[in-house]
Formats: structure tokens, C-alpha cells, sequence
């Protein structure tokens, strides 16, 4: 098939190596005219994934008609709080037939939506929201692109759909798995960026293995709350773009939100560290979306909670670990 992803940075590009060792044609979209040159003439991503080499039939275009042509499926994978207005910018070079696939992990800060609400929202007229799906999962780039094993989950608002996009990624060392539960897996693959947070702030501020384990073990436990609450399946959170992606995030060298958390505990100011990174820590946006909602459905994410404290109300990360671990004692009930 013809596939155009939307977005050529690290997961993006890492993307379009699975998709090109499954048999596609592939055309990247990317802002940047320097990515699209390096990509077109040196076959490599010299901004975001520069030692990985990229097959031939891997093209690079910074104009949407050029990137979109023939395209029989679109894949968007930008930093979500640009999805709207890429998305918008997409709408009117669709012809209503494409498939269209979220890679993109977050919730959009002030509307609460997921990312494929969003796509459904944007696109409403030209594409049937039967025809979105997302792809989630424990998936650093840096390893999918190396064509290490990876395993992940796929889900649409249609069976049907969600069958085509697995298909699309029949690969020896990228295995797909369907899910039914659309809205638990974005709600899952989103709020474990702010779980990797926490957990690098735990490892930065030296509180040792014990505490992260407790994080990740009690922001499970938010995730699904969050998740039950909104319909979403309790079962999803145990899957692959539940714990597999929360285990992954919040314990990998590899993970920019984890990254963050431990220079936050190593002292350092928020601001500085963004202004320092080159790629998007989804999870930062994601903490004001998701204590936004906690707060509006009255569901309990103490962690979440903190995290935001930490980030956005200059909450000392000790002090928020101690208020976290002198709550109110409580019975530990697995919902």
C-alpha cells in the first residue's frame, strides 16, 4: 500500500522502516526542510534517529499534497498538542477512503479528548470515525528502528479497521495484537507518561527501587480508576499498552518523560530541562490534562495529582513523596 505518516521524528521515522520492511511505499511528512534533505539524499533522520540508516523507498516531503498523494493510508504520528491543527492542515487532501492511524500519545489540555477524538472531531465530513484507529504499545523508537522484537496493540472504532492495520504491520520483528477498547488504550498509553515522571523523579532524588515499584504499581492502579470510570475495560490496563507500556516508560534509558523526572530530581527547573530537549515529553502536557479530569469526574490520582504539583506549582518532589506516603492508610483494592 501507499502509506503517508504525518510527523518524521524518532517514532515516526521508526515507523516508516517497519512499514517499508512490510512491503510499502512510504513518504514521510516533516516541518523541518533540513529533515526532509537529509532523509532524500542520505536515507537517514540526521535530527532524531541519525544511526539508523533507511531503506530507498522511503520518501521525505515538507508539502502535504506531495506527502498525501495516493496515499491509502495515514498514519499521524506528531507531538499531540499539535495534532489539531496538523490534522486540519491534512483534512483538505484526503478523499474520504484513507485509513487513518494515531500513534500520537496524550490528552488535548481544555477538551479532555483522546487522540483519535480529536482526529474523529477534526476530520468529521471527509473521513467516518469508522475508519481511525490507534497503535499502542511498549515501543521505543530507538529499538523498533534497530529491528528489535516489539509487540503492540492495535484498536479502531471498527473490528474491521483494526484488522487492515494489523495487517499493515506484518513484520517478523513488530507483532501486532488487536484490542477492542480504543478509549482504554489511549487513556492507558497516555497516563503512563505521567507514571515515567514520577518514577525518574524517585530515581533522581535517589529514593531507591522500592519506591518505584510502589509508583508503578499504585499508577496502575490510577490508570484503570481514571479509565473504568470514563467505560473503558479494566482488562486493557493489564495489556500491552497498560503495564507492558507502563514498565517500559517509567524503567528505560530510552524514555524522554522518565529523562525528565530525573533531572526534575536532580534539582533541576522545568523550563530548563524542555528548553534543553530536542523531542516532546508527552507526559508534561498530559499532567494538565489528566489532573484537569481527575478533579472535574472526582476520581482520586494522588500521583497524578503530585506530579502536577511538582511540575506546574513548584511543589518540592521530597515534599510531594512525603504527603504521598502519609495519605490517609487504606486498604489496597486492585480497581
Amino acid at each position: 500500500m501507499n502509506i503517508t505518516i504525518i510527523g518524521a521524528g524518532s517514532w515516526g521515522t521508526a515507523l516508516s522502516l517497519v512499514l517499508a520492511d512490510s512491503g510499502h511505499n512510504v513518504r514521510l511528512w516533516a516541518r523541518e526542510r533540513e529533515l526532509t534533505d537529509s532523509i532524500n539524499t542520505q536515507n537517514q533522520n540526521l535530527l532524531y534517529l541519525k544511526d539508523v540508516v533507511l531503506p530507498e523507498n522511503i520518501q521525505c516531503f515538507s508539502d502535504y499534497k506531495q506527502a498525501l498523494k495516493g496515499a491509502e493510508a495515514v498514519l499521524f504520528a506528531t507531538p499531540s498538542h499539535v495534532l489539531r491543527r496538523v490534522a486540519e492542515d491534512v483534512k483538505p487532501h484526503l478523499n474520504g477512503y484513507e485509513i487513518i492511524i494515531s500513534v500520537v500519545k496524550g490528552i488535548e489540555n481544555e477538551t479532555y479528548l483522546t487522540m483519535s477524538q480529536v482526529l474523529t472531531q477534526v476530520l468529521d465530513g471527509v473521513i467516518d470515525q469508522d475508519r481511525i484507529g490507534v497503535l499502542y504499545g511498549p515501543s521505543h523508537a530507538e529499538e523498533v528502528a534497530k529491528r528489535k522484537p516489539t509487540v503492540v496493540s492495535v484498536a479502531s472504532y471498527s473490528t474491521s479497521t483494526a484488522k487492515d492495520i494489523q495487517a499493515l504491520f506484518k513484520s517478523p520483528m513488530f507483532r501486532v495484537y488487536m484490542n477492542r477498547d480504543i478509549l482504554g488504550i489511549e487513556i492507558a498509553g497516555s497516563i503512563k507518561n505521567i507514571m515515567a515522571i514520577a518514577a525518574g523523579i524517585a530515581e533522581g532524588a535517589d529514593f531507591g527501587d522500592n519506591a518505584i515499584a510502589a509508583l508503578i504499581t499504585r499508577g496502575l492502579q490510577e490508570m484503570k480508576r481514571l479509565g473504568v470510570r470514563l467505560g473503558a475495560s479494566q482488562d486493557t490496563f493489564a495489556g500491552l499498552a497498560g503495564v507492558g507500556d507502563l514498565v517500559v516508560t517509567c524503567t528505560s534509558k530510552h524514555s524522554r518523560n522518565r529523562t525528565v523526572g530525573y533531572r526534575i530530581g536532580k534539582g533541576e527547573s522545568l523550563n530548563d530541562i524542555i528548553a534543553s530537549m530536542n523531542m516532546v515529553a508527552e507526559g508534561v502536557k498530559t499532567t494538565k490534562s489528566v489532573n484537569g479530569w481527575a478533579t472535574r469526574l472526582n476520581v482520586d490520582m494522588p500521583i497524578t495529582n503530585s506530579v502536577y504539583n511538582v511540575l506546574f506549582k513548584g511543589l518540592n518532589p521530597k515534599e510531594g513523596v512525603y504527603q504521598l506516603m502519609t495519605r490517609e492508610q487504606k486498604e489496597e483494592i486492585l480497581f
